[in-house]
């Protein structure tokens, strides 16, 4: 089976890095699936959650994070997403995020909301 080195970085440290077969993430110009063997890309990673379906030592499965703005780069099926802030969905505390989702309305803290909201689609996606 054909694999892409992926690498998930955050401003403060390496969230994720291992073997994948998809990774599906949002651009500026709308979502995008990258496999093996992809046309090398440059984008701007918009806010949302991150799909990566890992292969290699690890086993098939799924890891889901919570990516807050940054940038794509593949090439020789090597990605990295390079972002703000990134959470891996079971490192996210629900009801935190759902706290601060309350808060952040009533404040009418649109940025605030919008990441909260992500955090816990991060985590209904892997459920």
């Amino acid at each position: 089976m054909a694999e892409l080195h992926v690498e998930l970085v955050a401003a403060d440290r390496k969230v994720w890095s291992g073997k994948a077969s998809l990774v599906v993430a949002r651009t500026s110009t709308g979502e995008i699936g990258v496999m093996p063997g992809h046309q090398p890309l440059l984008g701007v990673l918009k806010s949302g959650p991150v799909t990566i379906r890992t292969t290699g030592e690890s086993g098939d499965g799924t890891v889901i994070a919570a990516a807050h703005g940054g940038f794509i780069s593949f090439a020789d099926n090597k990605l990295s997403l390079l972002t703000e802030i990134a959470e891996l969905s079971y490192e996210i505390d629900v009801e935190r995020a759902e706290r601060a989702l309350d808060q952040a309305k009533a404040d009418q803290d649109a940025a605030a909301e919008r990441r909260a909201e992500i955090r816990l689609r991060a985590v209904a996606a892997a459920r």
